[in-house]
């Protein structure tokens, strides 16, 4: 008998966004390397891939990112 058993079924409320499959999911149908979420609704869950975009170009220009510079002729600071 296993003493860990995997959930396959989510829980009602919990949206998923499965990178695999491009699709908005209730519970977590695929395994978590494959997913974004949860979200509270299913329309956070269908703007999952603009939201981590939005957030990934916030981060790249973070100046708290990036502690020296990119360009080989400054000096950090």
């Amino acid at each position: 008998m296993a003493l860990f058993k995997k959930r396959t079924v989510g829980k009602p409320g919990e949206w998923y966004y499965c990178l695999e499959h491009k699709k908005v999911e209730e519970g977590p149908e695929c395994p978590a390397r494959n997913r974004f979420g949860p979200y509270t609704s299913r329309e956070e869950a269908q703007h999952a891939l603009d939201t981590a975009r939005e957030r990934n170009l916030e981060w790249e220009n973070d100046p708290k990112w990036h502690d020296r510079s990119d360009r080989p002729d400054e000096a950090p600071e």
